[in-house]
Protein backbone atom coordinates (compact mmCIF):
# COMPACT_ATOMS: atom_id res chain seq x y z
CA UNK A 1 0.00 0.00 0.00
CA UNK A 2 2.07 3.19 -1.33
CA UNK A 3 1.92 6.24 0.55
CA UNK A 4 -0.70 5.01 3.40
CA UNK A 5 0.26 3.86 6.37
CA UNK A 6 -0.38 0.05 7.28
CA UNK A 7 -2.61 -1.20 10.34
CA UNK A 8 -0.85 -2.50 13.14
CA UNK A 9 -1.19 -5.41 14.36
CA UNK A 10 -2.70 -4.63 17.40
CA UNK A 11 -5.40 -2.39 15.68
CA UNK A 12 -6.17 -5.84 13.87
CA UNK A 13 -6.70 -7.66 16.91
CA UNK A 14 -8.68 -4.64 18.02
CA UNK A 15 -11.17 -4.79 14.85
CA UNK A 16 -11.32 -9.21 15.48
CA UNK A 17 -11.95 -8.30 19.63
CA UNK A 18 -15.11 -5.58 18.05
CA UNK A 19 -16.45 -8.47 15.63
CA UNK A 20 -16.69 -10.85 18.01
CA UNK A 21 -18.93 -8.61 20.49
CA UNK A 22 -21.03 -7.79 17.51
CA UNK A 23 -21.84 -11.35 17.30
CA UNK A 24 -22.52 -11.94 20.17
CA UNK A 25 -24.86 -9.38 20.66
CA UNK A 26 -26.46 -9.96 17.38
CA UNK A 27 -27.03 -13.35 18.87
CA UNK A 28 -28.70 -11.92 21.79
CA UNK A 29 -30.76 -9.17 20.19
CA UNK A 30 -32.22 -12.54 17.87
CA UNK A 31 -33.01 -14.29 21.06
CA UNK A 32 -34.72 -11.60 22.80
CA UNK A 33 -36.40 -10.30 19.56
CA UNK A 34 -39.71 -9.09 19.79
CA UNK A 35 -41.50 -9.96 16.37
CA UNK A 36 -40.58 -10.33 12.49
CA UNK A 37 -39.38 -6.67 12.23
CA UNK A 38 -37.50 -6.20 15.47
CA UNK A 39 -35.31 -2.29 15.52
CA UNK A 40 -32.96 -4.12 17.82
CA UNK A 41 -32.53 -6.98 15.53
CA UNK A 42 -31.75 -4.73 12.63
CA UNK A 43 -29.34 -2.31 14.54
CA UNK A 44 -26.98 -5.68 15.70
CA UNK A 45 -27.65 -6.92 11.96
CA UNK A 46 -26.17 -3.21 10.74
CA UNK A 47 -23.79 -3.44 13.54
CA UNK A 48 -22.33 -6.89 12.66
CA UNK A 49 -22.11 -6.17 9.01
CA UNK A 50 -19.91 -2.55 9.63
CA UNK A 51 -17.91 -4.45 11.97
CA UNK A 52 -16.81 -7.60 9.97
CA UNK A 53 -16.13 -5.19 6.98
CA UNK A 54 -14.00 -2.98 9.02
CA UNK A 55 -12.36 -6.64 9.90
CA UNK A 56 -12.08 -7.68 6.49
CA UNK A 57 -10.18 -4.83 5.42
CA UNK A 58 -7.93 -4.23 8.28
CA UNK A 59 -6.51 -8.01 8.09
CA UNK A 60 -6.12 -7.36 3.92
CA UNK A 61 -4.22 -3.83 4.30
CA UNK A 62 -2.17 -5.20 7.32
CA UNK A 63 -1.09 -8.73 6.44
CA UNK A 64 -2.73 -9.39 2.55
CA UNK A 65 -5.29 -11.66 3.68
CA UNK A 66 -8.54 -12.04 3.63
CA UNK A 67 -12.05 -13.83 5.14
CA UNK A 68 -13.67 -17.11 3.99
CA UNK A 69 -16.85 -14.94 4.30
CA UNK A 70 -18.52 -12.10 2.52
CA UNK A 71 -20.57 -9.19 4.15
CA UNK A 72 -24.17 -9.84 3.77
CA UNK A 73 -25.74 -6.73 1.59
CA UNK A 74 -26.68 -5.64 -1.70
CA UNK A 75 -25.86 -7.55 -4.72
CA UNK A 76 -25.28 -4.28 -6.28
CA UNK A 77 -23.50 -1.07 -4.93
CA UNK A 78 -26.06 1.05 -5.87
CA UNK A 79 -26.13 4.49 -3.70
CA UNK A 80 -29.37 6.13 -2.44
CA UNK A 81 -30.45 8.85 -5.31
CA UNK A 82 -33.85 9.92 -4.03
CA UNK A 83 -34.87 13.02 -2.43
CA UNK A 84 -33.22 13.97 1.00
CA UNK A 85 -36.99 14.53 2.48
CA UNK A 86 -39.32 12.27 0.40
CA UNK A 87 -42.89 13.47 0.39
CA UNK A 88 -44.26 9.36 0.63
CA UNK A 89 -42.00 6.19 1.37
CA UNK A 90 -43.10 2.36 -0.25
CA UNK A 91 -42.34 -1.09 2.19
CA UNK A 92 -41.97 -3.94 -0.42
CA UNK A 93 -41.16 -7.06 1.18
CA UNK A 94 -40.73 -10.78 -0.15
CA UNK A 95 -40.65 -14.03 1.48
CA UNK A 96 -39.92 -17.45 -0.38
CA UNK A 97 -41.02 -20.49 1.28
CA UNK A 98 -40.27 -24.23 -0.16
CA UNK A 99 -43.24 -26.72 0.61
CA UNK A 100 -41.82 -28.92 2.54
CA UNK A 101 -44.84 -30.90 4.34
CA UNK A 102 -47.71 -30.79 2.01
CA UNK A 103 -49.87 -32.79 3.82
CA UNK A 104 -49.42 -30.43 6.79
CA UNK A 105 -49.93 -27.60 4.52
CA UNK A 106 -53.45 -28.76 3.46
CA UNK A 107 -54.57 -29.72 6.64
CA UNK A 108 -53.52 -26.31 8.20
CA UNK A 109 -55.10 -24.84 5.16
CA UNK A 110 -58.38 -27.28 6.14
CA UNK A 111 -58.38 -26.74 9.69
CA UNK A 112 -58.22 -22.73 9.21
CA UNK A 113 -61.03 -22.37 6.88
CA UNK A 114 -62.98 -24.33 8.51
CA UNK A 115 -62.28 -21.93 11.71
CA UNK A 116 -62.80 -18.92 10.06
CA UNK A 117 -66.26 -19.88 8.84
CA UNK A 118 -66.96 -21.02 12.21
CA UNK A 119 -67.66 -24.99 11.39
CA UNK A 120 -66.71 -28.12 11.85
CA UNK A 121 -63.57 -29.10 9.80
CA UNK A 122 -64.59 -30.52 6.43
CA UNK A 123 -63.59 -34.53 6.66
CA UNK A 124 -61.25 -34.58 3.34
CA UNK A 125 -59.35 -31.32 2.37
CA UNK A 126 -60.83 -31.43 -0.78
CA UNK A 127 -64.34 -30.36 0.77
CA UNK A 128 -62.60 -27.11 1.18
CA UNK A 129 -61.12 -27.28 -2.45
CA UNK A 130 -57.93 -26.86 -0.64
CA UNK A 131 -56.54 -29.69 -1.75
CA UNK A 132 -53.25 -28.95 -3.48
CA UNK A 133 -50.53 -26.55 -2.10
CA UNK A 134 -52.09 -23.53 -4.54
CA UNK A 135 -55.12 -23.60 -3.24
CA UNK A 136 -54.28 -24.92 0.38
CA UNK A 137 -51.78 -21.37 0.54
CA UNK A 138 -54.41 -19.18 -0.93
CA UNK A 139 -56.77 -20.53 1.97
CA UNK A 140 -54.02 -19.68 4.83
CA UNK A 141 -53.27 -16.12 3.38
CA UNK A 142 -56.37 -15.71 3.17
CA UNK A 143 -56.95 -16.40 6.82
CA UNK A 144 -53.49 -15.29 7.97
CA UNK A 145 -51.80 -12.26 7.57
CA UNK A 146 -48.21 -12.47 6.15
CA UNK A 147 -46.51 -12.07 9.21
CA UNK A 148 -48.23 -14.72 11.35
CA UNK A 149 -47.46 -16.96 8.29
CA UNK A 150 -43.54 -16.08 8.39
CA UNK A 151 -43.60 -17.43 12.46
CA UNK A 152 -45.40 -20.74 12.09
CA UNK A 153 -44.03 -21.50 8.60
CA UNK A 154 -42.64 -24.63 9.79
CA UNK A 155 -45.43 -25.64 11.60
CA UNK A 156 -47.83 -24.63 8.42
CA UNK A 157 -45.66 -26.69 6.78
CA UNK A 158 -43.40 -24.49 4.71
CA UNK A 159 -39.79 -23.73 5.13
CA UNK A 160 -38.67 -20.39 5.17
CA UNK A 161 -36.05 -19.56 2.38
CA UNK A 162 -34.60 -15.86 1.08
CA UNK A 163 -36.26 -12.50 2.07
CA UNK A 164 -35.68 -9.13 1.64
CA UNK A 165 -37.40 -5.74 2.74
CA UNK A 166 -37.22 -2.43 0.72
CA UNK A 167 -38.38 0.92 1.85
CA UNK A 168 -38.26 3.01 -0.56
CA UNK A 169 -38.77 7.17 -1.37
CA UNK A 170 -41.92 7.43 -3.58
CA UNK A 171 -43.92 10.48 -5.08
CA UNK A 172 -47.62 10.70 -3.35
CA UNK A 173 -49.85 8.09 -4.91
CA UNK A 174 -53.90 8.57 -5.71
CA UNK A 175 -55.62 5.48 -4.10
CA UNK A 176 -56.21 2.42 -5.93
CA UNK A 177 -53.43 3.90 -8.54
CA UNK A 178 -50.57 1.25 -8.40
CA UNK A 179 -52.64 -1.73 -7.23
CA UNK A 180 -52.61 -3.67 -11.25
CA UNK A 181 -48.89 -3.27 -11.01
CA UNK A 182 -47.67 -3.07 -7.38
CA UNK A 183 -43.90 -4.10 -8.04
CA UNK A 184 -43.61 -2.21 -11.39
CA UNK A 185 -41.82 1.12 -10.21
CA UNK A 186 -39.10 -0.45 -7.57
CA UNK A 187 -36.39 1.39 -7.85
CA UNK A 188 -33.05 0.67 -5.80
CA UNK A 189 -31.95 3.50 -6.37
CA UNK A 190 -34.52 5.15 -4.13
CA UNK A 191 -34.06 2.60 -1.15
CA UNK A 192 -33.87 4.37 1.90
CA UNK A 193 -33.81 1.41 4.28
CA UNK A 194 -33.03 -2.80 2.76
CA UNK A 195 -32.92 -5.39 5.19
CA UNK A 196 -31.94 -9.22 3.90
CA UNK A 197 -32.40 -12.63 5.24
CA UNK A 198 -30.60 -15.78 3.79
CA UNK A 199 -29.03 -19.41 4.99
CA UNK A 200 -26.22 -18.13 2.42
CA UNK A 201 -25.09 -15.46 5.23
CA UNK A 202 -25.75 -17.62 7.84
CA UNK A 203 -23.46 -20.16 6.33
CA UNK A 204 -21.17 -17.21 6.27
CA UNK A 205 -21.73 -16.40 9.69
CA UNK A 206 -21.06 -19.77 10.71
CA UNK A 207 -17.59 -19.87 8.98
CA UNK A 208 -16.59 -16.64 10.56
CA UNK A 209 -17.30 -17.71 14.25
CA UNK A 210 -15.24 -20.55 13.35
CA UNK A 211 -12.26 -19.31 12.12
CA UNK A 212 -12.48 -16.72 15.26
CA UNK A 213 -12.61 -19.27 17.99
Amino acid sequence: MTGVAQPTPEQVRAAADVLKSAIDDHLAAVEARQGESDPAVFAAYDALAAAAEAYDELLYDAYDEVTPFEVPGSTEETEYEGPTNPEAVTVLIRRDYAIKDLITLVDHARRADAEAGDAEPPASPRDTGADSASSAVAVLFDVYDPDEIAQRAEELGLEPGDSTLWVSAIEPTEPGEWLDAPFDDADPRSIIYRFETSTAYEDDLEALERDLH
